[in-house]
């Protein structure tokens, strides 16, 4: 009732990852929702399943964007995570059902492969069966 204060920035989406523009991985899914502190800027990234990587980055609602360096992974002590950039863009997604989402980008850098770069891109998971990957 009354949603979340990240409630814009949250969801789940299908994503595809890149390293140095080449698909690494194709649809996998990505949540990304507030804490249990409900404020304006702690918003959990979670991958669930491909490093893993579950995170807590900071959020600026001004303009859908997140980001955060060194942070701590709740799946794997081991394995600090930076997200250089991360960025939701409402409504300019096309999702390959062919409806209209939104759009996710999140560029990742990973402690445990600090020479590479990883690009997450995708849309917002609308419901519909025929974007369900």
């Amino acid at each position: 009732i009354g949603g979340t204060l990240l409630e814009k920035m949250s969801g789940e989406w299908w994503v595809k990852i890149y390293l140095q523009g080449d698909e690494v991985l194709g649809y996998t899914l990505l949540s990304t929702y507030n804490t249990s502190s409900n404020n304006e800027v702690d918003l959990f990234v979670d991958d669930h399943e491909v490093w893993p990587c579950k995170v807590t980055s900071k959020a600026n609602l001004r303009d859908n964007s997140f980001s955060g360096s060194n942070l701590k992974n709740y799946y794997s002590e081991d394995i600090l995570v930076n997200i250089l950039e991360g960025k939701i863009i409402p409504g300019v997604a096309t999702t390959t059902g062919g409806n209209v989402s939104d759009s996710l980008y999140i560029r990742f850098k990973f402690s445990d492969d600090p020479d590479h770069e990883y690009i997450y891109a995708g849309y917002k998971r609308t419901g519909f069966l025929e974007d369900e990957h």
